[in-house]
């Protein structure tokens, strides 16, 4: 005997196991009865019996050289490559025989694909005892409405948990009722996290469901964030904040503060600042009564352009201020390298640029990987599908936990179609966002895209316009290079389909 069935499925995916068993003897076998086990955590759907992990049943009697077959039907629970084993077993009694045989057999499948997203929302950097919202999303894709679902969170020590929404059991478990098709949603929480300057944080969540008692593990992520502490003696302030991360092409507003912190005081002092001038555009600078010296790439202050120089007292403040452009076109990684000299202190500031990305947006109706379908131009209270594309562009410096976001109108649902099928792509369907977690990009890579489908059912109010599809779109990541991140907006979607050669214009307009 042995078993026949799929060596990898889906998730929760219907799957059918074929016990094949045949007669190799010339003696005829009465009174067979198979055994079949399903694999641990599994939910039968083959019989009447109900859910039972073990199901007997009664056989003809098998004559010499005959080959049967009896179907069992399944769908197995677990995480993403776990191997699951079915078990089966063939009792018989040959002909005037009154000793039983057994005939024994196994089948493992793994569990290739989970199409679950289950990701945490959290900065990379935190500022030690600040209050933070921390988001974790989840959203569904399978072809199986999961019910009994549980989230669990483990926090890093030096975590003080305020409040969740939703409720929390606890303050570190959510219980899911119900989750479809497309279906998704969001768990924040506001608390603080405790720690010394540069220390590692580690966040994980678990997601799974509860079958007989027993909580099964279907997904899991985790997440580290450092803390950050910035002190400074001599600051220095860039667009109104002290850590700035600039823009290719962006003017800077430079503030420049300095405090005596000694007992005694000063006399006859020079404030230099020496900036990095093949990142900076020396033609456009407005320094004050500072000296520009575009050769050295230098702005100097003494006594005779700001007297405060002459004698600065114990515990004193002064400062200046400047502004200057960066240039458009900059290397790969670039820093602005800014060396501040009063008297005899010096600092010197590294500022880092932030990567240029952006998205690409492209709607279309008899183009793309998917179907579409309904009346074009649209038709008040009737469906229509749309395929829409993004694809992110990156330069400069790396990328990684790259969003794309966009809230979807109530007339608006998700069908479900989506490539590739294993994007992490999820909707909350309160505040109605979509949110595609892209991943990483480093410069040089292939844009990532994405393809998926709207079916949006206009109302009438919204006769002789061209509604939005999309809204709100924007993209977010964290650049490798500066450690900020970086966010750049997109324009709305609406039913214009710009980007389908094969739609004229005012085929969009709502009838």
């Amino acid at each position: 005997m042995e078993i026949l069935g799929p060596t990898e499925t889906e998730l929760a995916q219907g799957i059918e196991y074929i016990v094949k068993y045949k007669n190799n003897g010339n003696i005829l076998l009465e009174k067979p009865k198979v055994i079949f086990e399903y694999p641990k955590n599994s939910i039968e759907i083959s019989g009447p019996e109900g859910n039972s992990l073990r199901q007997e049943k009664e056989l003809p009697d098998i004559y010499p050289g005959e080959e049967k077959t009896v179907s069992f039907k399944a769908r197995l629970l677990g995480k993403e490559n776990e191997a699951k084993t079915a078990k089966a077993w063939l009792s018989y009694q040959p002909k005037n025989l009154k000793a039983r045989y057994e005939s024994a057999t196994t089948f493992t499948t793994l569990i290739k694909s989970v199409p679950l997203t289950f990701e945490f929302d959290i900065p990379s950097k935190i500022d030690s005892g600040k209050e933070n919202l921390f988001t974790l999303n989840y959203f569904s894709n399978l072809n199986y409405p999961l019910s009994d679902l549980r989230i669990k969170i483990e926090y890093p020590d030096g975590f003080e948990f305020k409040e969740s929404r939703p409720k929390s059991l606890g303050d570190n478990e959510w219980e899911i009722p119900f989750l479809n098709k497309t279906e998704g949603g969001r768990i924040e929480i506001s608390g603080t996290l405790n720690g010394g300057l540069g220390e590692n944080k580690i966040f994980r969540a678990s997601l799974g469901v509860w079958q007989g008692g027993e909580f099964i593990l279907l997904k899991e992520t985790a997440w580290g964030v450092q803390i950050v502490q910035p002190s400074i003696f001599i600051s220095q302030r860039i667009n109104d904040s002290p850590q700035y991360v600039a823009n290719p092409g962006e003017y800077l507003h430079y503030e420049i503060s300095f405090k005596n912190t000694g007992d005694k005081g000063l006399e006859n002092l020079f404030l230099a600042v020496q900036l990095n001038k093949e990142i900076f555009d020396f033609n456009a600078v407005q320094a004050g009564s500072g000296r520009v010296q575009k050769d050295s790439g230098s702005i100097i202050w003494d006594t005779a352009s700001l007297p405060s120089l002459k004698i600065f007292p114990a515990m004193e403040e002064g400062g200046v201020d400047f502004w200057i452009k960066l240039k458009d076109d900059l290397p790969q990684s670039p820093v602005i390298s800014t060396k501040i000299s009063v008297g005899l202190a010096q600092e010197e500031f590294i500022n880092k640029i932030n990567t240029n990305f952006s998205l690409s947006q492209k709607e279309y109706y008899n183009q793309g990987p998917f179907k579409n379908s309904g009346p074009i131009p649209p038709q008040a209270g009737q469906p229509t599908s749309y395929t829409i594309s993004w694809q992110i562009q990156n330069s400069y410096n790396d990328v990684k936990n790259l969003k794309v976001k966009a809230i979807l109108p109530a007339q608006a649902r998700l069908t479900g179609e989506l490539l590739p099928n294993n994007a992490k792509f999820t909707f909350d369907q309160a505040s109605r966002e979509i949110v595609w977690e892209a991943g990483d990009l480093a410069i040089r890579a292939e844009s990532p895209e994405i393809f998926f489908q709207i079916a949006f059912t206009p109302d009438n109010s919204q006769r002789g316009q061209t509604p939005k599809l999309l809204s709100g779109v924007k993209i977010i990541g964290d650049d490798n290079w500066t450690g900020q991140s970086v966010q750049s907006s997109a324009s709305d979607i609406d039913t214009s389909l710009p980007d389908d050669p094969t739609i004229g214009p005012g085929q969009g307009i709502v009838q």
